[in-house]
């Protein structure tokens, strides 16, 4: 029995020890045989990071994160591929034509090359990465950020939300007056579809561009290239129709979400080279509806209303600091200050920094100027060149005269409500419209201009229930025969009427108009 037990532990070791002689000779006489496999490894090793780094940079364009195990094993493979590179350079020198007469050298040389090779095989199995190479991020212009969340938006954006999941609508629309908050709810949505893994890219555009006609060609080229860049495409052509056939192609492939904020005119999407898939959703923010759902073509829209009167005050409170609650006095001015903003986000964030830290006098001082119109409130810095600046894009958007008279005489009359009846008796009466002869022909004239008005965020239905802000068609029956002014939208039509040609009609009007106000 002991001497079986001694037997077989002899044959192990002898096994062993012929195995080990065995390896120890091929390095000696097989080294040639040991580089040129070890050369064709390198080879293979390299078209392997080749592949890689090409899904790599692919990601970065389309702005994905790199996984480390990735960059990792990138740094790895450069590594080792620069070891045999140095070992076979090695062998040149010790070697002449494949014969190395120092057998030191030889053995060296196939042994570092047998290692060597071993780890290149090992790297090769682990170059896969069966879950990609990379990890989605959101878009650079919306990450990070820590969006206001209001609970009167969040019927909205859940129905934006859906309507992106239904097959039914590829374009959707959102709308609204300018600083509503159009762009903040539009980049929530875009974070919400990254969070839910809705599209594999989403791509935001400001398209604030589109006020120029002049600019609108090299616009489409600038569309492109976002979208290029987004997606990792790499255009092959140079003119503007061969890239908007390629981006066609690459997007029909693609599940993406393409955001154009703030369009002020047509934009031909199909000349830019995005689709009209399934798989391509397109979400469309404007301040004017007719645009939207007429020129763009949107299936469907969605209003953005002012803040009601809770959320307005905690905006406020959030831009102006603690000290309005901790004033009792300088809170009830702030109040009313944040009233006379109604609910419009861009002039309650103006106002609240214009006056964060002022005494209750300042306050009280802002507060009078609001209310009394004053086309440049003095006392809240960047009223101007933010809030009336902005919102007077709109009323310099106005395709007509006729149009742009309708709207600085509806400013002139008020901020409260005003009826159509009582704005035809100013139509009449003035020489504002010269052609209009008629009662029956005015009502047509201006339920038309109203219209246009009320699609540009210029003018809001009235309730007659109750003051609020709705969105809808403009209907001439008893009951909606009153529409309002929003009061910010109602300062800058009297700061521009006060600039006007017809400036002592428009004075007439206000005069009269003073006394209509609910």
């Amino acid at each position: 029995m002991a001497a079986d037990i001694v037997i077989s532990i002899a044959a192990k070791v002898t096994e062993y020890s012929v195995a080990a002689i065995e390896r120890h000779l091929r390095y000696l006489f097989r080294h040639r045989y040991l580089l040129g496999f070890l050369h064709a490894e390198v080879e293979k090793l390299s078209a392997k990071r080749q592949d890689v780094q090409t899904a790599v940079d692919e990601a970065v364009r389309r702005g994905d994160e790199i996984r480390p195990s990735v960059n990792n094993w990138l740094n790895l493979v450069d590594e080792i591929t620069w070891e045999a590179e140095q070992l076979m350079k090695d062998e040149n020198r010790s070697c002449f034509h494949g014969l190395c007469p120092n057998l030191k050298s030889r053995y060296q040389l196939s042994r570092e090359a047998h290692r060597i090779r071993r780890f290149i095989t090992e790297l090769e199995m682990n170059g896969s990465f069966p879950d990609g190479v990379s990890y989605r991020v959101p878009p650079w212009n919306v990450i990070s950020k820590n969006y206001e969340h209001w609970d009167s938006r969040a019927s909205t954006l859940k129905k934006i939300m859906d309507a992106l999941k239904d097959d039914r609508r590829q374009r959707i629309g959102v709308w609204g007056m300018g600083g509503v908050g159009k762009t903040i709810l539009v980049k929530q949505v875009a974070q919400l579809a990254w969070q839910r893994k809705f599209f594999t890219t989403e791509v935001y555009i400001d398209m604030s561009w589109t006020r120029e006609s002049g600019r609108i060609q090299q616009g489409i080229a600038k569309i492109q290239e976002q979208i290029a860049y987004a997606t990792g495409l790499k255009f092959e052509g140079s003119d503007e129709s061969t890239r908007a056939a390629e981006l066609m192609k690459r997007l029909k492939k693609e599940k993406i979400l393409i955001i154009l904020d703030d369009i002020w005119k047509e934009i031909d999407l199909r000349e830019a080279g995005i689709p009209f898939e399934d798989g391509c959703k397109i979400l469309l923010a404007s301040r004017d509806l007719h645009l939207l759902c007429n020129d763009m073509g949107a299936d469907v829209y969605f209003p953005v209303k002012h803040l009601p009167q809770e959320e307005a005050w905690s905006l406020c409170k959030k831009q102006a600091g603690v000290s309005l609650e901790e004033n009792r006095e300088l809170r009830s001015v702030a109040i009313e200050v944040v009233k006379e903003c109604e609910g419009l986000p861009i002039a309650i964030v103006t106002v609240a920094k214009a006056l964060k830290g002022e005494s209750v006098a300042i306050w009280e001082n802002a507060l009078d100027e609001l209310r009394r119109f004053s086309p440049t409130p003095t006392n809240i810095r960047g009223m101007d060149e933010k809030v009336y600046s902005s919102l007077k894009l709109s009323y310099d958007n106005l395709e007509s005269e006729q149009v742009k008279i309708l709207f600085l005489l509806c400013g002139m009359l008020g901020y409260g409500d005003i009826s159509m009846d009582y704005l035809l008796k100013h139509v009449m009466g003035s020489d504002l419209f010269e052609h209009v002869s008629s009662l029956e022909q005015a009502t047509e004239e201006v339920s038309k201009l109203v219209r246009i008005l009320k699609d540009s965020s210029l003018l809001l239905l009235v309730d007659d229930r109750q003051i609020h802000y709705s969105f809808g068609w403009f209907i001439e029956d008893d009951r909606n025969k009153v529409f309002r002014m929003h009061r910010v939208v109602c300062a800058v039509a009297r700061a521009i009427a006060s600039q006007h040609p017809h400036w002592l009609v428009f004075k007439e009007a206000l005069q009269s108009g003073d006394g209509q106000r609910r």
